[in-house]
C-alpha cells in the first residue's frame, strides 16, 4: 500500500492495494474541505464544493439569489439571463489549506456572453492543483514525486421565461487525476484518473417594488448542482458520488438613497448523497436513489437529517456603485462536518474594472489558530468588456 507525505500533509488519495479512495484528509481528520465530525458525508471530488469567487466568500457563501455578475455560473446560473452588459469575464484565485501547505491552490476562470435580452451562454473552467506530493513506501523510502491535478469545464445555457422568472441549464465535464501515473507494485491493480459528467438545474425570480419611495428587490433561488454519475479511481466496485447538493436561497435589496444600498442575503444547502452508515451499504446505491433518498436515509432520523443542512447569511453594502463592504456566517453541524466561519471582504468597481477580496475567519475545529482554514484569502478580478447591450437598452 502507498501512502502520500506531503511535508505535515497526509493525504489520503492513494490507496493501492484493494483499499479504496474515500476521502482526501489532513492529519487532524479534516477533509479537503476542512471538516471534522462522526458521520460526515464524504463525497468524490470536493473540490466542486470549494467557494471559487470573492464575493460570495466574503458573505458567508451565499449566491443562490443574489444579484448576477459573472460568478453566477457556479452559484446560480439562471442568474446570467438577467445581466444588463454583452459580454463579462472573471478569474478568481484561492490558496487552499494555506496553514497546513503552501502549494494548494483553486483557480477558477469563468465567461458569459448574452444572445439577446432574454438568453446568454457560458463557459467555466475550475482548476484545483494538489501540488507536489512525494510518495514514500512503508519504510518511508522515496518513491516519485508526483503532481495530482483535477478541473471541471462546464458550458451554461441561461433563458428568461418571464418579466421576473429565469432558468438555466449547465453541463459538466469532470476530471480527477489523484494518482497522477502512480503505479502500486501489486496484482491489486492501479489507479487510474477518474471521469465524470454532471449538470446543474436552475431557476431565478426577483421582483422589484418600490416600498416607502424606496426602491427594493427580493430575489428567490433554487439549483441542483452536480448531477451526475459515481466517479472510480479503481472499479465501480469503488466508486464515489458526485457532490450533488440541492441549494435555496434568498436575497433582499433596499436603495437606501441613491448612493447606499445594502443587501441581505440567506441560502440553505443539503447533500443530495447518501448518509454513511456502518454496513457500506450506502455505497451500492445508484443516482437517484441516492439523491432522493438523501432525505430521509439518516441512521438517527429526522433529527440527524436537519443536522445535514448548511446555513449561509451574507450581507453587502455598497457605496455609489463604486466600493462594497460585505460579511457572512457560514454554518455547519458539529457531527457533519463542523465547518463555522465568519467571512468578510470589499469590492471595488471602476468603469469595466473590478476586484474583489475575501478572507475567513474559522470559529471551529480545535481553535481558530489550529483549524487548516486559517488564513484562507481569496481574490477575484473581474471585467464587463462590452456594454453595447446596456447601452441599446438604454436607447430604446
Amino acid at each position: 500500500m502507498l501512502k502520500i507525505f506531503k511535508s505535515t500533509l497526509c493525504t489520503a488519495l492513494i490507496l493501492l492495494a484493494g483499499v479504496h479512495v474515500f476521502a482526501q484528509t489532513t492529519p487532524g481528520g479534516y477533509t479537503i474541505l476542512g471538516q471534522d465530525g462522526k458521520r460526515v458525508i464524504t463525497t468524490g471530488v470536493p473540490f466542486l464544493s470549494i467557494t471559487p469567487d470573492s464575493r460570495s466568500g466574503a458573505m458567508g457563501d451565499v449566491g443562490a439569489a443574489t444579484s448576477p455578475d459573472a460568478n453566477a455560473t457556479y452559484w446560480n446560473a439562471a442568474k446570467l439571463a438577467y445581466m444588463d452588459t454583452d459580454f463579462g469575464v472573471a478569474g478568481s484565485f484561492t490558496p487552499w489549506l494555506s496553514k497546513i501547505v503552501s502549494d494548494m491552490s483553486l483557480s477558477y476562470l469563468t465567461g458569459y456572453k448574452k444572445i439577446n435580452q432574454d438568453q446568454a451562454l457560458a463557459l467555466s473552467l475550475t482548476y484545483f492543483d494538489l501540488g507536489d506530493i512525494q510518495l514514500t513506501n512503508e519504510q518511508g523510502q522515496e518513491l516519485q514525486l508526483v503532481s495530482p491535478r483535477e478541473f471541471s469545464l462546464s458550458g451554461t445555457f441561461a433563458m428568461k421565461l418571464g418579466e421576473n422568472l429565469s432558468a438555466g441549464l449547465t453541463g459538466r465535464f469532470i476530471h480527477s487525476n489523484l494518482f497522477a501515473g502512480t503505479t502500486s507494485g501489486s496484482g491489486a491493480g492501479d489507479g487510474k484518473a477518474g471521469i465524470s459528467a454532471a449538470a446543474d438545474i436552475s431557476v431565478f425570480y426577483n421582483k422589484e417594488a418600490v416600498v416607502g419611495g424606496k426602491k427594493n428587490n427580493i430575489a428567490f433561488g433554487a439549483v441542483i448542482s452536480n448531477i451526475g454519475p459515481k466517479i472510480t479511481y479503481l472499479d465501480e466496485d469503488n466508486a464515489d458520488f458526485l457532490p450533488t447538493n440541492l441549494r435555496l436561497g434568498t436575497a433582499f435589496t433596499t436603495n437606501l438613497d441613491p448612493y447606499n444600498k445594502l443587501t441581505f442575503a440567506f441560502d440553505i444547502n443539503k447533500l443530495l448523497v447518501p448518509t454513511p452508515d456502518s454496513t457500506l451499504t450506502y455505497k451500492e446505491k445508484g443516482l437517484l436513489q441516492g439523491m432522493f433518498g438523501s432525505f430521509g436515509d439518516a441512521p438517527d432520523g429526522f433529527s440527524e437529517e436537519l443536522k445535514e443542512i448548511m446555513l449561509s447569511f451574507g450581507v453587502e453594502y455598497w457605496y455609489n456603485d463604486l466600493f462594497a463592504v460585505r460579511t457572512g456566517y457560514y454554518h455547519e453541524n458539529k457531527d457533519k462536518g463542523n465547518r463555522r466561519y465568519i467571512t468578510a471582504g470589499i469590492g471595488l468597481r471602476y468603469q469595466v474594472f473590478g476586484v474583489d477580496f475575501a478572507y475567513l475567519l474559522p470559529q471551529g475545529g480545535g481553535g481558530q489558530n489550529n483549524h487548516p482554514l486559517q488564513e484562507t484569502l481569496r481574490v477575484t478580478l473581474q471585467f464587463n468588456l462590452d456594454q453595447g447591450l446596456q447601452e441599446s437598452v438604454t436607447e430604446q
